[in-house]
């Protein structure tokens, strides 16, 4: 098994990026007459590389299955459009594949197509997208991602306009009472310009009771618990050495256990992760009082768990790691490839909430949230210096993704931008009260007919004239994204900024909060005061935050 791994990272050379068209066209006809088709595959594995295409966001992935006859020789052919079959039951070398990040999926379903979402031979079904990381699919990996599939269909909210209604109400009640601050009872002022700060940052006390933050979510992923149910778990020590069994006090030990935890840290650290720190259900990363940095090493996966929080903490110069065996739970140890290079990578998980969060300077995304990722909510982060800022969504096939659900809200895109604020498939995204300003090439986009709706953002465009668009569409005539629902409501655009809409207007005569006082989101001229405080706080313990 790990022989043909090697032999497969070997012949696709699994870190490396082509920046020319040249080294993508060799790779493909190498990789089309390599002898990786004659080899016998006894186990699943799911194997990839990349080849991509800077200027145009292409991919390659490389994929072994299983087969029902493994003892067979398996007989590869060339079909017409480029495709490397491998046996009758179609494992391929895909040829370069507009996906945005296409790692790791596999064949299965089309958009508008029906297939089990698991099946015996491919593990996983559908055309996925994005950084699976995972070299061997077991049993234990399988029966998670069952799981973890399960629990987001039933997270689905199946009136997604009552979530951004009743999101814009609580943002108007933070607004109007106590003219954006409150006083806490020593006499101080504290500012809580939004309501999840309102929910608490002015109590002096926060320390004492950590977990109150875990009822202070919003939008979709309010439900998230976290390890609001668990004990404290204090990291004492930043060393991240052994990835199979980690040292107890370390924050790889702590994410690990099976239990729910609330996790905090003793003192300032840097921690360079190792390889990629993959977390288990119910966990809440509270950096709050300290200052921890994740940097200089590998990112976190948040893969097929659910309830997973992290807040406070700031993450950068993320790199590739070289995969290989590593710890997810107390009871399993899997095979990974080569990561990314995200800061944050959620990949088929629910009720995740990252908030206060700085983020900057990694290789491929600050945050990227894949394969039918549903209550998200991504809020008060601060996002600097970066290309590929935000991935919802990863392939246009994947047509799982329609049940992804994500809020972005209060956060404050700042410099060195270039695009993905975000960029979505699929989905419903509620895009309120952030701040933008200059991106490079544009600052919300996505193809596969999302749902984008833009509330009470600023939008401040770069002098460049070429620029000025916030939105663009990938992958589809104008006769065709004119349906897309993405519409902006309350949004400021300053210095030539534009938004271009399409699709009907959002349905709020729907949303069974139309009966009550909805107070309407605030406009765009509000997005600096309610983002004034994104990105990690410098909290003090014994006083507001």
């Amino acid at each position: 098994m790990l022989g043909a791994f090697r032999a497969c990272q070997f012949l696709t050379s699994v870190s490396s990026k082509y920046a020319q068209d040249r080294d993508c066209a060799n790779k493909r006809k190498y990789l089309s007459q390599s002898p990786i088709s004659r080899i016998k595959v006894s186990t699943f594995m799911i194997l990839t590389s990349k080849c991509r295409y800077l200027r145009k966001g292409w991919s390659w992935t490389c994929k072994l299955v299983r087969f029902s006859t493994p003892a067979l020789p398996l007989k590869s052919k060339v079909e017409s459009n480029g495709t490397t079959r491998v046996g009758k039951h179609g494992g391929e070398f895909l040829p370069p594949t507009r996906v945005g990040k296409g790692r790791g999926f596999l064949p299965g379903d089309r958009a508008g197509e029906k297939s089990p979402p698991f099946s015996d031979d491919f593990g996983v079904g559908g055309r996925g997208g994005g950084g699976w990381d995972i070299a061997e699919f077991d049993d234990f990996l399988k029966k998670r991602a069952e799981t973890a599939l399960e629990s987001s269909f039933k997270a689905y909210n199946p009136n997604p306009e009552a979530v951004t209604d009743q999101f814009n109400e609580q943002v108007g009640e933070a607004l109007t009472n106590g003219n954006l601050t409150r006083r806490h009872l020593t006499g101080g002022e504290c500012m809580a310009t939004n309501p999840i700060d309102r929910c608490w940052r002015c109590d002096p006390d926060w320390a004492k009771d950590r977990k109150k933050l875990a009822n202070c979510a919003r939008g979709f992923g309010h439900q998230t618990h976290g390890g609001k149910d668990g004990k404290y778990y204090i990291v004492t020590d930043p060393s991240d050495n052994n990835v199979e069994t980690p040292k107890p006090g370390t924050l790889r030990h702590a994410v690990i256990q099976d239990e729910p935890l609330w996790i905090i840290f003793d003192k300032h650290m840097v921690i360079r992760l190792k390889q990629e720190l993959i977390v288990n259900s119910y966990k809440t990363i509270d950096g709050r009082g300290v200052d921890v940095h994740i940097a200089y090493g590998a990112g976190i996966t948040i893969q097929f768990v659910t309830h997973v929080i992290i807040h406070g903490i700031k993450i950068h110069h993320i790199v590739p790691a070289s995969g290989g065996m590593i710890r997810d739970s107390l009871e399993h140890v899997g095979l990974r490839t080569t990561s990314d290079g995200d800061a944050i990578s959620v990949f088929g998980s629910n009720h995740i909430w990252i908030d206060h969060c700085s983020l900057s300077r990694c290789t491929d995304g600050l945050v990227d949230v894949i394969m039918a990722s549903t209550a998200i909510t991504i809020s008060n982060c601060k996002f600097n210096h970066h290309n590929d800022v935000m991935l919802l969504g990863a392939n246009d096939g994947y047509g799982e993704d329609k049940i992804m659900q994500a809020t972005v809200a209060f956060n404050r895109f700042g410099k060195g931008l270039i695009q993905r604020m975000p960029r979505c498939r699929w989905g419903f995204f509620h895009v309120v009260n952030n701040d933008y300003s200059h991106w490079q090439l544009y600052a919300i986009g996505g193809s596969a007919h999302p749902t984008i709706i833009s509330q009470g953002n600023r939008f401040k465009a770069s002098n460049n004239p070429f620029t000025k668009q916030v939105t663009k569409r990938d992958y589809a005539d104008k006769s065709e994204w004119m349906n897309w629902k993405w519409r902006s409501e309350g949004d400021k655009f300053m210095n030539g900024a534009y938004f271009v809409e399409s699709g009907a207007p959002l349905p709020h005569e729907n949303s069974p909060l139309t009966k009550q006082t909805l107070i309407k989101f605030k406009p765009g001229s509000y997005a600096g005061r309610l983002t004034r405080y994104a990105g990690a706080l410098k909290c003090r313990v014994g006083k507001p935050c």
